[in-house]
């Protein structure tokens, strides 16, 4: 597990093993677990932002678009 991206909203996990990404909604106490076909697609829309533009309110947008409506609400035990 490595994390690749940290803001104040949000934050994606690496499982390399997995070939996979956990984006976690900080504020909105969800999360969402990609592979496959989704997470290339995650990694690749992260790319094609210029790399001037590449900041933390555009990359959260990205995430937003990605966790609306699928991330499911965690729990700390």
């Amino acid at each position: 597990m490595n994390f690749v991206y940290n803001s104040d909203n949000y934050a994606i996990v690496a499982y390399p093993v997995r070939h996979g990404f956990e984006l976690v909604d900080k504020q909105g106490g969800r999360n969402l677990f990609i592979q496959g076909s989704v997470a290339r697609e995650l990694r690749a829309s992260i790319d094609r932002i210029p790399y001037e533009e590449r900041d933390a309110e555009t990359i959260d947008a990205l995430l937003d678009d990605y966790c609306a409506g699928v991330a499911q609400p965690y729990s700390v035990h």
